[in-house]
């Protein structure tokens, strides 16, 4: 009796959203099974913004925000392909992104936006916009869904490839269910007074921790 209870308290503790501020997702190494579970607010999306900012020293293609539903495991996606190039799937559907000035060991602020009914679709990278392309349009992202960081999902809710996976940290994790305006991308890529988002918020996060991913305070640089 007295281990159920503990799981039970277990349990609900970690249903508890949690301040992250300050802190990061450190994937430490190449797997297939390691990953994080985001538990948004809401399932269903007629728009879209998620903004993140990310640290590696990867040159192979990896995984930066996966979400999927049953019928699509590229629902939303986020994707550093071989090259210069981010990938947005969005519906099964992508488009590349020449981002030059996505280089290693750095740390980048990344947002993408998405809108149905245009079908217009965005990447930002360190406060820098892209070109705006056409993705899908029509079809609005009907859950359920289920984020994951740190891999790819080719299935829904897993089909993990370590050769995929992200090797490095994530931090600032926030999604909306709108297109933020450039001045308000801005205001988050320079970490002033920004709008957490309202699906997902780092300061107040719900997610599940599965394998060898760990928490930890954000490094900065000290030049005294």
């Amino acid at each position: 009796m007295a281990l159920l209870l503990l799981g039970l308290m277990l349990t609900a503790c970690a249903a508890i959203p949690q301040d992250l501020s300050g802190k990061v997702f450190t994937f430490p190494e190449e797997t297939d099974t390691a990953h994080v579970i985001l538990l948004p607010s809401r399932q269903e999306f007629k728009a879209v913004t998620v903004c993140f900012r990310s640290f590696t020293d990867l040159h192979r293609e990896h995984s930066l925000f996966s979400l999927s539903t049953a019928s699509s495991f590229n629902e939303f996606l986020v994707f550093k392909s071989l090259n210069e190039e981010l990938n947005l799937h969005v519906k099964g559907n992508f488009k590349k992104f020449n981002v030059l000035d996505y280089k290693i060991n750095m740390w980048h602020s990344i947002c993408s936006t998405w809108n149905s009914t245009s079908g217009i679709g965005q990447l930002w990278l360190n406060g820098n916009p892209s070109n705006r392309k056409f993705i899908s349009s029509g079809v609005d992202i009907n859950g359920p869904v289920k984020i994951v960081l740190g891999q790819d999902q080719d299935a829904f809710g897993g089909g993990f490839d370590s050769e995929q996976s992200l090797v490095g940290m994530l931090t600032d994790v926030h999604m909306w269910d709108h297109v933020l305006s450039p001045c308000a991308i801005h205001r988050y890529t320079d970490e002033l007074n920004y709008t957490p988002g309202n699906v997902l918020s780092w300061s107040a996060l719900d997610f599940e921790i599965k394998g060898r991913v760990l928490i930890e305070e954000r490094q900065r640089i000290c030049y005294n």
